[in-house]
């Protein structure tokens, strides 16, 4: 069976990554709105008898998610056997619970409206919590692929005398994980969460520090506010500005800019969100684990 790849706007170049690794052909497809805001697209690649893989990661969700509806539809009513979704961020994933008096568990909902278009899923690190797999929400096959390796191979080729910090028991798997691969410390804080917008990090020992770079490790920065207040209390305790290093850059509001502010040396992240400051390419990750 012939393979179609298609990108959703925003992935172009881990798409064009992803096809000079697969050599699968990347089809061409419009995305657009008509005057009133509702959307329109035209998929001028083909894709009858083949299996459609689509580039399009989730992060800010809600404005791709009927196009992304569309575009499976679409490609169906053409004559498409299979359409795979790649999505290198996965949404809602740390909505896994209620937690105020009538919410819903927004993991569960996405992941049910995602299992009704596409045959499969492929995604980077999701965030696991409460849900620990993607088989507990997802009623398709899923893969979900590490970046460990990629983030230990960073970290080992290009800092000096690193010591990993994680801000808070969330990131200890991230942190553990990618310490043990490339053979150096670790460390993890305590967060005290006092809403949406404020938390507290506990002060790190300095011994940890002494003579090494910190290395900040998380899965996501979204507000940036917990690696803020970890780079405040690393800086009073650290001569060596940090570097942080995450696997999603979602950048809500002003955080990268705030990050820098803050006294970070550098902020690092995965292209599973394209933003300048990718630095780690997971387009060999996917491109080995298709379906």
């Amino acid at each position: 069976m012939s393979r179609l790849l298609f990108s959703f706007p925003g992935n172009e170049v881990l798409t064009r990554l992803v096809a000079s690794r697969s050599k699968i052909p990347v089809g061409k497809v419009q995305f657009g709105n008509f005057p009133d805001g509702e959307t329109k697209l035209r998929i001028d690649s083909d894709p009858s008898g083949s299996e459609v893989y689509l580039i399009c990661s989730l992060d800010r969700p809600d404005p791709k998610l009927i196009p992304l509806i569309f575009f499976c539809q679409t490609a169906r009513s053409m004559g498409a056997k299979k359409i795979h979704l790649i999505a290198p961020y996965l949404c809602y994933m740390r909505q896994d619970k209620v937690f105020h008096p009538g919410e819903g568990i927004s993991a569960r909902h996405s992941a049910s409206l995602i299992s009704r278009y596409v045959d499969s899923l492929i995604t980077v690190d999701p965030h696991l919590h409460r849900i620990e797999d993607l088989s507990e929400i997802f009623e398709i096959p899923s893969k979900t692929l590490h970046s460990a390796p990629l983030l230990a191979d960073y970290v080992r080729e290009r800092i000096d005398s690193p010591v990993l910090v994680g801000p808070d028991g969330e990131s200890s798997q991230w942190v553990a994980e990618v310490a043990r691969l490339c053979g150096c410390p670790y460390t993890v804080l305590e967060k005290n969460r006092k809403g949406d917008r404020e938390v507290e990090i506990s002060a790190p020992t300095l011994q940890a520090l002494v003579g090494r770079t910190p290395v900040l490790i998380d899965d996501i920065v979204s507000t940036g506010r917990t690696l803020i207040e970890t780079v405040n209390r690393l800086r009073q305790t650290a001569a060596t500005p940090p570097i942080c290093l995450c696997v999603h850059g979602i950048f809500a509001e002003d955080s990268y800019g705030n990050l820098l502010k803050a006294g970070v040396n550098s902020v690092v992240t995965s292209n599973t969100i394209e933003h300048y400051s990718n630095g780690i390419d997971v387009s060999r990750l996917i491109a080995e684990n298709l379906f």
